[in-house]
């Protein structure tokens, strides 16, 4: 036994695991040890909030919550005899808000699949999603939300379901993703909450996540489950498929309102009401005081009878949203939280989803799969949360001291996995469009009968770093590394005046048939004569010209708008952008395409004496010699070397 003195200088180990699940009715802590495949639990402690503090897993009241917080943390570290820095914890599911959506490239040839592209995929998905999520907004009301994580739920290749694209060869994929949102404001409470009491926090992950982590192990995802983690203020949801969680929700219903309507009926207060429902089984009746200083004595009989209808309508809603994201009954389900002890709710979700009762379990049993104790019986499923919460940091590898510098500041980290730079970005308020530089919008217009393109000014692309070394989306991050990123700056779009197309300041001109003020800016698709005596006898108010050029390939016209310049093209030109230089070149008699080949000796390469590997690409694809291309296409002819 260390002196009093001692255990003030005994810091938390490296490899201690310490998580808190601060839940609307009690805060539960848990420190323990990775051991093989395993957290072994060491010391656990469990304290009620005195106060409604916390509202459907909330932080409302961060001083109260603190109070709660530092007695369990006190606790734990009497028994460790060590002081606890590093902390693991959960968002609650309350403003948990998904999103789905889909995104697919396309290549001009076969294109292999590798960890570069897939990330642009799936940063592509994420982007849609957050679009559609943001636009779905009240823009009065419109907060900052974080995301907080994706799932993949299909890849396609080449319009075909697979379960990984890498390394395999297509012409087209697709991903289709679920997007996780929170807002900020939750965030922040906890960050706050934990500093109060000196406590880093260095995993961050989703209760739902958490919770399902412990209940479903990876080897059984394959399966249609659903996992139902029933707390004081909310039911969240996760259900697995195809050996993956595809998806998240939350019922507004759960513990509290079997707590009122005891209140309403015995007229208790609301910690005695909480006890009454804790002692619901395994006794004929329960023993309490009213408000009014009555001692009463119930049947448990009686007692199941007066909160019937409230656990009825919970377990209609459970049931409800777990086929709004399943898309009808899982196979099996499994029940955690403290709500999921009530007598009854297994027969009840049951009945409410038209199921076997042996399809409904509570949670308890798998939890052996990634968690042992010698102390603490662990098959209780009020515990799904707090151990799931140690396992995801444990099991993943994740020691306390994780954590990752973000221009210069610990980057916020929802964990659950390996991450990439990707996903650090998108989990500090970065979005798509800050990874893609975008050119400013062409201006296309027809002059003298002829087609001239505008271009808008080059776009900025992003500059990753990892550990002071350029950098992919897709490459993983570990403990302790630095990202530094800034992002895509994009171009400004083409703008003339009619006063800019013309040769003399008084000359005349007509756009679209009308004289217009040389003022007057012009816009893709306007008609534009400059001699007066040919809108006479040429202007026939026919349509203006087809501005719809061929579109690049997905994720391609990204890579040429961002090197683009402006210039002037010519009908009897095509223009492109090779080694990020514009360049137009004639077309070719009898309209054949260019090929990649027709400019290497536009590369400055000698190539009888190259200095290294020559490197072909066309909008960011590797590519081949006889790659065929379209006008506008980017090109890269490089030797590495």
């Amino acid at each position: 036994m260390t002196t009093s003195e001692e255990k003030q200088t005994a810091m938390q180990p490296e490899e201690m695991i310490f998580a808190l699940d601060i839940g609307t009715r009690s805060i539960i802590g848990i420190a323990g040890t990775v051991e093989g495949d395993k957290l072994r639990v060491i010391a656990m402690e469990k304290e009620e909030h005195t106060q409604r503090a916390m509202v459907d897993g909330q932080i409302e009241d961060i001083e109260q919550v603190a109070k709660v917080a530092r007695v369990v943390k006190n606790r734990l570290e009497e028994k460790l005899q060590c002081t606890l820095r590093r902390v693991c914890v959960a968002a609650a599911g309350r403003a948990l808000r998904t999103q789905r959506a889909s995104y697919e490239l396309e290549f001009p040839q076969l294109q292999r699949i590798d960890d570069e592209i897939i990330s642009r995929l799936e940063a592509g998905a994420i982007g849609e999603a957050e679009t559609a999520f943001t636009g779905g907004l009240d823009a009065e009301n419109r907060r900052q939300f974080y995301l907080v994580g994706h799932t993949v739920v299909q890849y396609y290749l080449d319009n075909y379901p697979i379960s990984s694209l890498l390394d395999h060869q297509a012409k087209h994929i697709r991903s289709d993703v679920i997007a996780t949102f929170l807002p900020s404001e939750v965030v922040e409470s906890l960050y706050t909450t934990m500093h109060k009491i000196d406590l880093e926090i260095s995993s961050l992950t989703l209760e739902p996540i958490a919770a399902i982590n412990a209940v479903i192990p990876r080897n059984l995802r394959l399966l249609n489950l659903a996992l139902v983690d029933i707390g004081a203020g909310t039911s969240d949801i996760a259900v697995s498929r195809d050996g993956g969680v595809v998806g998240y929700t939350m019922a507004t219903v759960a513990g509290d309102e079997i707590t009122e309507a005891l209140m309403k009926r015995y007229l208790l207060d609301f910690n005695t009401a909480e006890q009454v429902k804790t002692q619901l089984g395994g006794q004929r009746s329960v023993r309490f005081f009213d408000i009014l200083g009555m001692e009463q004595s119930v049947t448990v009989e009686d007692i199941l009878g007066c909160i019937e209808d409230s656990t009825a309508t919970l377990c209609r809603e459970i049931a409800a949203h777990i086929c709004e994201v399943n898309n009808g009954a899982p196979s099996a389900v499994f029940l955690a939280g403290g709500g999921s002890k009530l007598t009854g709710m297994r027969e009840l979700v049951a009945t409410h989803l038209n199921m076997d009762v042996n399809r409904v379990a509570l949670a308890g049993n798998n939890f052996q799969a990634h968690a042992c104790s010698d102390t603490y019986d662990l098959n209780d499923p009020e515990y799904a949360t707090p151990l799931g919460i140690a396992i995801s940091a444990g099991l993943n590898m994740i020691n306390e001291s994780f954590h990752v510098s973000l221009n210069g500041s610990r980057a916020k980290l929802f964990r659950n996995g390996t991450l990439t730079a990707l996903d650090i970005l998108m989990m500090n308020g970065y979005s798509y469009q800050d990874l893609m530089a975008r050119s400013g919008q062409k201006l296309i217009i027809q002059i003298n009968g002829k087609r001239t393109v505008y271009y808008g000014t080059p776009g900025e692309p992003a500059v990753l770093r990892l550990n002071g070394e350029e950098a992919k989306v897709s490459d993983l991050v570990h403990a302790g590394d630095s990202i530094e990123f800034s992002p895509a700056v994009h171009g400004k779009p083409a703008r003339r005046c009619l006063k800019d197309l013309l040769e003399k300041p008084d000359q005349m001109a007509t756009v679209n048939g009308d004289f217009v003020d040389p003022e007057t800016s012009v816009k893709t698709g306007d008609v534009i004569f400059t001699d007066p005596a040919m809108p006479a006898s040429v202007v026939d108010k026919s349509p203006a010209i087809d501005t719809g050029a061929k579109t690049p390939a997905a994720g391609a016209e990204t890579a040429v708008a961002a090197r683009t310049t402006s210039t002037e093209e010519s009908s009897d030109q095509m223009a492109f952008i090779l080694n990020n230089v514009p360049i137009a070149v004639p077309k070719k008699p009898d309209g054949s395409p260019y090929y990649l080949m027709d400019f290497l000796e536009r590369s400055g390469i000698d190539l009888e004496h190259p200095a290294g590997e020559i490197i072909l690409r066309v909008n960011e694809i590797d590519s081949s010699f006889l790659q065929d291309l379209k006008e506008g296409d980017h090109l890269e002819i490089y030797c590495t070397g």
